[in-house]
């Protein structure tokens, strides 16, 4: 396929781009760990979050864009993610959110983003109830990173996240308890946890499972 195709096929599988509340997301870190509701309180109150899951349209075909994290930040630092953040209350919706964290996080101007739709919300054990908002990335931006929460900014073929042979079901002690989790590693990335969920998320859209 080329990756007009491709791009169209994903417009196609994506959820309508419109927005209504979800009480709760339909997937999540919990997947993987039904036992680990048990120290979770009763009654939580998720954070609303939002994400851009950033397509880039070049002519070799599609890559995701993702972020390292800076090793000084106090959640999640050094980790691999998307752009994005809280839902603040100035956001009119999940996409504003995500539009403007990824103008201050990496400098992506709105204008190069065409929304295509929403992934199923995700759940981290953190606390966040996240919407991955994909869009598709006209190539020609230039990216600022901010250098307080972000170290790198890198691409990765769509095809080799799609493939379900580069997807790895790992597992880790968290508190004393073995936590699993997706893990994509890309050469010096390691691309785990809630973002290579959500890329799980997207290869089931797309029928790569």
């Amino acid at each position: 396929m080329t990756p007009v195709d491709i791009a169209a096929r994903l417009r196609h599988q994506l959820d309508p781009a419109d927005y209504g509340p979800v009480s709760v997301p339909r997937i999540g870190d919990f997947d993987l760990n039904p036992d680990m509701r048990t120290i979770v309180p009763a009654g939580r109150i998720l954070r609303p979050a939002a994400v851009l899951v950033p397509l880039v349209e070049h002519p070799s075909g599609l890559t995701v864009l993702l972020t390292r994290r800076t090793d000084h930040l106090k959640n999640h630092a050094g980790q691999i993610s998307f752009p994005g953040g809280r839902i603040e209350p100035g956001d009119r919706d999940p996409v504003a959110a995500a539009l403007r964290e990824a103008t201050e996080e990496i400098g992506l101007g709105p204008d190069y983003v065409s929304v295509a739709g929403f992934l199923d919300a995700y759940e981290t054990s953190t606390g966040f109830h996240v919407t991955p908002v994909v869009g598709f990335l006209t190539p020609g931006f230039s990216l600022r990173p901010d250098p307080g929460e972000v170290a790198q900014i890198f691409e990765v073929p769509l095809d080799f996240l799609m493939d379900p042979a580069n997807r790895q079901r790992q597992s880790r002690e968290y508190n004393g308890v073995q936590r699993y989790f997706y893990a994509m590693p890309y050469g010096e990335h390691y691309i785990w946890g809630a973002t290579a969920g959500m890329l799980v998320n997207l290869a089931t859209r797309l029928g790569k499972v």
